[in-house]
């Protein structure tokens, strides 16, 4: 199948199972992955848990987690590119992805494959566009290790020996048989063996004729027939051949009587095709041509289609720097003309005022307690002083 016909189909023309396309794709990736090895290569190296059967399939049923789901996508992408010969640096969760979702779809054209969607479908890691990217690099990548799909092998079976089953009918009547011969020479003995005088019964007639009544239940002998006879079947095979004969001959009539109708009925339709192709020959000539330029407007389309995927990657990077920088002019605004620095500067004044009124209150009061020290100091030592002065003895004149 050619990479255009199993490309993504168009809604009109998917039919009624179009909406479960995507986890038919999802089942046949996740066993390509499988015979990569992805297991061992991807999912231990990256400490990751495995796949469900439909991991990247949006839809509501299903549970989601983007973030994840992206990640996982581009990392199983860019080992899918580096396995199929182009080498792909694997991403990191700090990436920009629109720049990782245009490489990867870049390594996709380069193999060849054409792609009628935009980056942004992508950007969500699950949906029908990203299970369709990752089977084609799966398809390139097994396609490069020389892996195909054969077909299955069927191991001739043996024929079985048939069985031949026992017959029990026939044994139980075989028993009958051998019992009524062991009888009959039975009593041959027994009349060979009689004495040659008359023998008189002793018993009474009564109590003989209620003992046969007692045991003559016992005496009787029923053949079952078994099912699995073949004299049984044997039977109902010549009742049905029989019945079929029968109703062959009535049928044939029925339907010889129909095919005749049906011949009639044949022959009007094709004169009557003949009639129309006639009559319409030019509005299908007209057809022809429309179909045709629809074919070239489908064409145009899909190239049309490829600029304006590359213009909108182009856009959509261009949106994303300008986002930035509108985030950066945005927060150089809000520090200049907030006014909150300045409301910290006066809180701060006001507190430092504060804090040397403080100041200002100690050091009066320590220079106080100084002042009254040395003037206690100083009452000490002039105290001193007039303890210490002795007092000078009188002049007396001499008598």
């Amino acid at each position: 199948m050619s990479e255009d016909a199993r490309g993504r189909p168009e809604d009109e023309e998917r039919g009624p199972g179009g909406v479960h396309h995507t986890f038919v794709v999802m089942e046949e990736l996740l066993e390509k992955l499988k015979t990569l090895d992805y297991e061992h290569e991807v999912l231990l190296k990256h400490n990751m848990k495995a796949l469900s059967r439909h991991y990247f399939v949006s839809n509501p049923h299903v549970a989601s987690n983007p973030g994840e789901q992206f990640f996982l996508f581009t990392v199983i992408a860019s080992w899918l590119i580096t396995v199929a010969g182009r080498p792909f640096p694997a991403p990191r969760e700090d990436d920009e992805p629109y720049a990782t979702v245009s490489n990867i779809l870049a390594e996709l054209r380069a193999f060849g494959v054409k792609v009628d969607f935009p980056p942004t479908k992508l950007k969500a890691g699950s949906g029908e566009q990203v299970c369709l990217v990752l089977d084609r690099l799966a398809e390139q990548a097994l396609r490069k290790r020389g892996f195909t799909f054969r077909r299955p092998n069927y191991p001739a079976e043996a024929a079985e020996d048939e069985s031949v089953m026992e017959d029990h009918a026939e044994l139980a009547l075989g028993k009958v048989e051998e019992d009524m011969v062991s009888r009959t020479n039975h009593s041959e003995v027994d009349l060979s063996s009689k004495p040659e005088g008359v023998l008189e019964s002793r018993v009474d007639p009564a109590e003989w004729g209620l003992e046969v009544e007692r045991v003559l239940p016992q005496l009787k002998v029923t053949i079952h027939t078994d099912s699995k006879d073949w004299r049984i079947h044997l039977d109902q095979m010549h009742q049905h051949r029989d019945g079929i004969t029968a109703s062959l001959k009535e049928t044939k009539v029925l339907l010889d009587r129909l095919q005749e109708d049906l011949g009639k009925s044949l022959e009007k339709v094709n004169s009557r095709e003949k009639y129309i192709n006639t009559q319409l020959e030019h509005l299908t000539q007209e057809y022809r041509a429309a179909q045709a330029k629809l074919s070239q407007a489908r064409e145009l389309y899909q190239q049309a289609s490829g600029g304006v995927t590359e213009k909108t990657r182009q856009l959509a990077e261009v949106s994303e720097e300008l986002e930035e920088v509108k985030q950066g002019m945005e927060e150089k605004g809000s520090s200049m003309s907030d006014g909150a620095p300045m409301v910290k500067i006066k809180q701060s004044l006001t507190k430092l005022r504060q804090e040397v009124v403080q100041m200002d209150v100690r050091i009066g009061m320590v220079e106080h307690t100084l002042l009254q020290a040395k003037l206690r100091e100083k009452n000490n030592m002039t105290r001193d002083m007039h303890a210490s002065t002795l007092p000078e003895p009188a002049l007396q004149p001499y008598v």
